[in-house]
């Protein structure tokens, strides 16, 4: 008799766990790389839209896309568990902050950057005008020491198991510099390297390959790999939104940020709204199989 009710109380305790501690970011599986290039390369036209279609430059837009990150992220902390919707927002605002955010840090009014006899975008400071390789080693240099305080606070770096407030904040400030980072690489490749938008764009996939196979090597870390993946597909979310946008003479398809960031946008809400069906299938089957174990315990 006292050895099934110690075996109803481990079940019971079990399933207190499961439902108190939800995971609050998703799994990482193909569809999660699908949804994260198509954030970024959102996140690329949009941050171009608002900044330089619109003219508002970099300045006002790294403010504002930036206070929508805070708005964001806050909804996803303050969510108990995993929400597709909430998510993939504030990749999406990542995303476009960290656009502006690199355009500000590397570029300036000069006309290598300003077109149509432009002298000017925007209000406020044009850009600090630091250039791709010093931007993109501050860059590095903060997420590393992110990943030092990361590493030092004992947390764990398994996304799925990130359940706590300290750690998922620690999260998504990798994230916000790491996506930044990315475009820094992106426009490198696109604008200074020689290889155009295609070449770019081709040369990350062949190293994303590289990192599949390399996933099969016990010696590497798959966490490892997974940062550097998250890293190297904003460069390349960067390098299509370059190509769906920039004129037919730059090597582009000129479709227009207003256009590309819609035809995207419908895209990655899509996948969204998929996302959210899935998980609400896991939820609903979850539920189902923790009800014997409270029947059992009645």
């Amino acid at each position: 008799m006292t050895l099934g009710k110690r075996e109803v109380l481990t079940d019971l305790d079990a399933a207190s766990a499961s439902t108190s501690v939800m995971k609050k970011l998703p799994e990482v599986t193909l569809a999660f790389w699908v949804m994260k290039i198509a954030a970024t390369t959102l996140g690329e036209t949009a941050g171009d839209l608002f900044a330089q279609t619109l003219k508002l430059g970099y300045f006002l837009t790294t403010i504002a896309l930036f206070l929508i990150f805070v708005v964001t992220l806050v909804v996803q902390l303050r969510s108990s568990r995993y929400n597709p919707f909430f998510y993939w927002t504030v990749i999406l605002s990542t995303s476009m902050a960290g656009t502006t955010m690199s355009d500000f840090m590397n570029r300036d009014a000069s006309a290598k950057f300003l077109s149509d006899g432009a002298t000017s975008l925007g209000w406020g400071p044009q850009g600090l005008g630091l250039g791709y390789p010093v931007g993109a080693a501050i860059l590095i240099s903060i997420l590393l020491a992110i990943f030092l305080m990361w590493k030092v606070s004992g947390m764990t770096f398994q996304i799925r198991d990130i359940v706590t407030f300290r750690g998922e904040a620690l999260f998504w400030s990798a994230i916000l510099v790491s996506n930044t980072l990315g475009t820094s690489m992106g426009d490198f490749l696109s604008d200074s390297s020689g290889l155009g938008y295609a070449g770019g764009a081709l040369l990350v996939i062949g190293v994303l390959a590289v990192l599949v196979a390399m996933m099969r090597t016990p010696a590497v870390p798959n966490v490892l790999l997974f940062w550097i993946a998250f890293v190297l597909t904003r460069p390349l979310g960067a390098t299509a939104g370059d190509f769906l946008t920039k004129p037919v003479a730059k090597g582009g398809l000129d479709l227009g940020t207003a256009g590309s960031s819609a035809v995207l946008l419908v895209i990655l809400f899509g996948l969204m709204a998929y996302a959210q069906v899935r998980e609400r299938r896991a939820t609903g089957s979850g539920s189902a199989e923790r009800e014997p174990v409270t029947q059992r315990a009645g």
